[in-house]
């Protein structure tokens, strides 16, 4: 049951960081983008998690 919590927070986190990708796109692009890239990986991390 922990490992689903922990799929549970890093789902959080990605829709935190993809958040932060939707608030920054127009003032800082390269900051977006590096928020995108954690959020994506965030989202694979906890797919990964669940699947394992």
């Amino acid at each position: 049951m922990s490992g689903e919590w922990v799929a549970v927070l890093l789902f959080a986190v990605a829709g935190f960081l993809a958040g932060g990708v939707y608030s920054t796109w127009k003032t800082a692009r390269g900051l977006a983008v590096a928020l995108g890239v954690a959020a994506a990986l965030a989202v694979g991390g906890g797919v990964a998690w669940l699947v394992s």
